[in-house]
């Protein structure tokens, strides 16, 4: 605590600066050398040697990974599939959570390498998200890697479409070091989207790859029980909603993900005001997002953060309006047909930033607006401005294969007669 104070001191003294600006930018680059170091060894010599040598056994064909890049827990990408084969077949389910950007470099290197020993035997492999250690592999022939993503349709810009944005890696890093290779299937929720996805994952045009299958979380939104639970759900953890219609402001993050921010720009005392006889408000952050803005204490019965207390599948089936900016949970929410808003107030740094696959103004299926104010008012108006036509050509041209039996396609396509084989 002394030094750090004495540093301060003397960091504020004019004729130290060059000093410590000296220091700090030499600081910089040493991790910067040290990191490039820690990714070729990894990525280049560790893990490929672990698997490699565990390559020298034979592939257990019963064997299937869910490999959790982000998450601690299985998350809902890959739920369904995770317990139709839990409970109604006999093969061999591991999981592993790698908590990317969430555990130190030593303890993610640790998982890592008990995630490659455990899938150089296995034949099936399920991810959800990006991870360069399976992407620069030399995995078997035999092992079928499936990629179903934790995202339907195609919004804003990932993996080589980000490659020149400041979001994204140099193009040249991530081509020599690829976040997406080795997959065998990757499933999406229409074919509209299938050259967005080649692109991001530098994949050739029309290579197969990409199979317009459907999403598998998205079969959940057609089963009358989930939406009922969801609703029972919602009023034991937030009894105020009981009779009240749903507003869910559900924002993507901002920055990257080590330090992913939320939004704090609605304005609760304004829609407390305006609707609270009618309306109550729920949200949803990201689960990137570690600092949310606190609902104040005055407005508890009005407003509620549940983004620990429900699941967003759970929220889109009780929510009779959506706001959100450029989260790609308006693909999902399109399946109800219902209103939605889209409070983009930082969108042109947010085209600067990342980048969308289609013209934002044009593609967005509900109004653009900047302020509290206009949703007030869109809101107050809802009966006669909500164009529902356009939510639901929204919906055939990018949730086409979501139909509520995208789990069963995904099944037959990655397992095909092994189904009837390893079945109980």
């Amino acid at each position: 605590m002394i030094i750090g104070t004495i540093k301060k001191i003397l960091k504020k003294t004019p004729i130290y600066q060059p000093l410590f600006n000296g220091y700090y930018k030499t600081r910089r680059m040493v991790r910067k050398v040290l990191g490039k170091f820690y990714r070729f060894y990894t990525l280049r010599v560790l893990f490929p040697g672990i698997y490699k040598k565990g390559k020298k056994k034979a592939i257990d064909e019963k064997k299937v990974v869910f490999i959790e890049v982000r998450m601690p827990e299985i998350s809902d990408s890959f739920a369904l599939l995770y317990n139709e084969l839990q409970d109604n077949y006999n093969f061999k389910i591991s999981t592993h959570f790698l908590r990317t950007s969430f555990v130190s470099r030593k303890e993610y290197i640790k998982r890592c390498k008990a995630m490659v020993e455990d899938i150089a035997d296995a034949k099936y492999i399920f991810l959800n998200e990006s991870t360069n250690v399976i992407a620069n592999l030399p995995v078997r022939k035999e092992t079928v890697i499936t990629q179903l993503w934790h995202a339907c349709g195609a919004f804003k810009k990932f993996g080589m479409s980000t490659a020149d944005l400041l979001f994204g890696d140099n193009r040249k890093t991530l081509e020599k070091y690829p976040y997406h290779k080795n997959y065998t299937h990757v499933t999406v929720s229409s074919p509209e989207v299938v050259w967005a996805y080649e692109e991001a994952m530098g994949l050739k045009k029309n290579s197969g790859v990409v199979k317009p299958v459907g999403t598998s979380r998205t079969d959940v939104f057609y089963d009358k029980d989930v939406i009922d639970k969801a609703f029972k759900h919602l009023y034991k953890v937030f009894p105020a909603a009981k009779g009240k219609k749903i507003i869910l402001y559900a924002p993507t993050f901002r920055g990257r993900v080590a330090k992913a921010k939320t939004s704090d720009k609605l304005d609760i005392p304004m829609f407390a005001k305006e609707f609270g006889d009618e309306y109550v408000v729920l949200f949803k952050h990201h689960p990137f997002v570690k600092n949310r803005p606190e609902v104040p204490e005055e407005y508890k019965d009005f407003a509620a953060d549940l983004t620990e207390s429900m699941n967003i599948e759970e929220l889109l089936c009780v929510s009779d309006i959506c706001i959100s900016d450029y989260s790609s949970l308006v693909f999902e929410y399109s399946i109800f047909e219902k209103p939605m808003i889209f409070f983009a107030y930082d969108l042109d740094n947010y085209y600067d930033w990342r980048g969308f696959y289609y013209d934002y103004k044009e593609f967005v299926p509900g109004p653009i607006i900047y302020e509290c104010e206009e949703m007030v008012d869109y809101i107050k108006n809802i009966d006669t401005k909500f164009n529902k036509k356009i939510v639901t050509d929204f919906r055939d041209k990018f949730m086409s294969a979501c139909d509520g039996h995208a789990t069963e396609r995904i099944m037959k396509l990655v397992f095909d007669d092994a189904l009837d084989k390893h079945k109980k």
